[in-house]
């Protein structure tokens, strides 16, 4: 297996990382370490790829998976359950983990300076247009000034094709997401969902920020891809406190 490890400059009790598609036991169009049960793979295949990411990885907990549908809904990672409909998770509590899964949409992981709480982010554009960023942020307990935050892997801006009206749906929001957008054509342009997401942090008062703009669209090896390939897998990025 491989996985992504934050390069940012996070307590040493913080744990995290994303996972890329290497290793696992899905097969075909899943292969190889799907870690999404909704995606149409073998149950049992998935299963099996969470066990070994739990015991590879040596988790202090199952991960709080979430029912994830583009929405601004952010829930405390002690509350979930298999019916939780949300897209963000918290926690203050040690060993508790906070989880995501992405197929270009940008996992976003946060934490505080004091390395006492964390949170976990599904933000593809829809998320983001709702504004699960700020609604996470300010769910924290954490002053937004003392938080840090990582982009995970996503589409990158020479691959995330979208239509004029989801330009205009971020600028009637705010004339700032000018600079995420490219034009293509009368009705297309290009998306940058790190520059969106940055911007939205840094209105919360976030400014430590970190990522490495990776595209799970253009890296077929590494990263599932549900704009290139439709039935794929999903990764999971994972954050937790350790005791």
């Amino acid at each position: 297996m491989e996985v992504l490890i934050p390069n940012w400059p996070a307590p040493t009790t913080i744990r995290a990382f994303t996972t890329t598609r290497i290793g696992g036991h899905s097969q075909g169009s899943y292969a190889h370490l799907n870690l999404g049960l909704h995606a149409g793979d073998d149950p049992q295949a998935v299963n099996a790829n969470r066990a070994l990411v739990q015991d590879h990885y040596n988790l202090p907990s199952p991960p709080t998976w979430l029912k994830q549908t583009h929405s601004n809904e952010v829930i405390a990672a002690e509350q979930v359950n298999s019916e939780c409909s949300a897209d963000a998770s918290t926690t203050s509590t040690k060993n508790t983990v906070c989880a995501i899964l992405t197929a270009d949409c940008l996992p976003i992981l946060l934490t505080n300076q004091a390395g006492s709480e964390v949170a976990a982010i599904h933000a593809g554009w829809r998320g983001l247009a709702k504004n699960i960023i700020k609604n996470t942020v300010q769910t924290m307990q954490t002053a937004s000034e003392k938080i840090l935050a990582w982009l995970g892997p996503a589409i990158g801006p020479s691959a995330f094709e979208v239509g004029a009206e989801v330009k205009s749906q971020f600028l009637q929001l705010d004339a700032m997401y000018t600079e995420a957008f490219r034009p293509l054509s009368v009705d297309k342009c290009l998306a940058n969902i790190f520059t969106i997401a940055r911007l939205q942090l840094q209105q919360c008062g976030v400014t430590r920020i970190y990522t490495e703009q990776l595209c799970t669209y253009t890296d077929v090896d590494r990263f599932f891809s549900y704009r290139r390939d439709k039935i794929t897998g999903r990764m999971a990025s994972l954050i937790w406190i350790q005791s």
